[in-house]
């Protein structure tokens, strides 16, 4: 998913249009910009008229003179395994590039996930060279408000499709589900099932569409019923029962994080169904809590340290005037083989047991 914009530009000349104007690389421009001392005077007279003439607002990079670059990292959560993955990733990439990182949690507005305006006003105090967001979004004001303070920026795997120019990594998501779905095929199932998070965001979008297309590209039919969309875990837990309580239920289920798989291994237990021998599970996220399950979580890995460390990468590129060849970019994932997945049993169940310890619903 390649977008033709440049990156998170506010409206008013680019570092490539004073590059233009003074005929220089943008890099060269860049090093004027940050105050490098590694630039011809000639050159810098330039670069700098040209800065004046088209009125190029210059932001500082750096806190204070001699100062390492900061970078602030701005997680939804700090008590996750998927924020811990995101930060040792970014982590890694910093201390390559000689950069220190700000970590904080934005504080959600009511329930959308998204921070509430006033902390953004933190950021140009800190003098950062710009911000990477593991959010599920940001409003509409809150990306203007970064363009018009000119503040580079760069989203680690957003729910929604951002703006467009607005730069992004992501994992391969449709490539997932292709991968998950087509090992139960290859042991031998054909009823799978599928527990997937909230189908409009575009990593459920694109694991449900890999999930149909392993079905399609192996003949086997796709099943409404066995579909269900959920937010969390325990609403994971209330979706296994009721596949387990259909006329035909699954002998395998695909489950779109490692997190909600665990629900399903709470509900299987629950009614007696041992995994895998009754029942297959595979997951997704390969994270640490996939190893600590038991039986072990056949999963998929998604490559979260390298998308956070990729995202550093880019957000250096751009403070630096650089144009990102495309806005998206996605790193492959791959199926990780544990002790939760086997061939269907050799008499297929019609029905399992009634609950031995469900919770009341409400």
């Amino acid at each position: 998913m390649v977008r033709a914009r440049s990156a998170n530009v506010a409206a008013g000349p680019t570092l490539a249009v004073v590059a233009r104007e003074a005929g220089v690389s943008v890099p060269t421009a860049s090093k004027v910009v940050n105050g490098r001392e590694d630039v011809a005077p000639e050159t810098r007279r330039r670069v700098t008229e040209a800065l004046d003439r088209l009125g190029y607002v210059r932001r500082p990079r750096f806190p204070s003179a001699g100062a390492p670059g900061l970078v602030d990292l701005v997680l939804h959560s700090l008590d996750s395994s998927r924020s811990g993955a995101v930060l040792s990733g970014v982590e890694a990439a910093a201390y390559e590039a000689g950069l220190e990182i700000v970590v904080s949690a934005a504080p959600a507005r009511g329930r959308d996930a998204r921070p509430e305006q006033g902390w953004l006003d933190k950021l140009t105090a800190r003098g950062s060279s710009g911000v990477l967001f593991h959010l599920a979004e940001l409003s509409a004001a809150q990306y203007a408000w970064l363009d018009h303070h000119r503040i580079p920026y760069v989203l680690i795997d957003p729910a929604h499709e951002p703006p467009a120019g607005v730069v992004s990594v992501g994992a391969a998501n449709w490539q997932g589900g292709v991968c998950a779905t087509g090992h139960l095929l290859e042991l031998g199932h054909e009823r799978i099932a599928l527990i997937a998070g909230h189908r409009r965001t575009m990593a459920g979008e694109a694991r449900l569409a890999g999930y149909r297309s392993a079905l399609a590209s192996a003949g086997v039919p796709y099943r409404a019923e066995y579909v269900h969309t959920d937010p969390d875990e325990t609403s994971a837990r209330s979706r296994t029962h009721e596949l387990l309580d259909l006329p035909e239920p699954p002998t395998a289920v695909f489950v779109c994080s490692d997190r909600m798989a665990l629900g399903v291994y709470a509900a299987l237990a629950e009614r007696g169904v041992r995994v895998p021998e009754e029942m297959s599970v595979v997951g997704f996220d390969d994270l640490p809590e996939a190893r600590w399950a038991a039986p072990a979580l056949t999963t998929v890995r998604q490559p979260l340290a390298e998308m956070a460390a990729t995202a550093l990468r880019l957000l250096v590129r751009i403070t630096d005037g650089e144009r990102p060849e495309g806005t998206r970019t996605e790193l492959s994932t791959r199926l990780v083989r544990r002790a939760s997945t086997a061939p269907p049993p050799a008499v297929r169940p019609t029905a399992y047991g009634p609950v031995t310890a469900r919770r009341p619903t409400a």
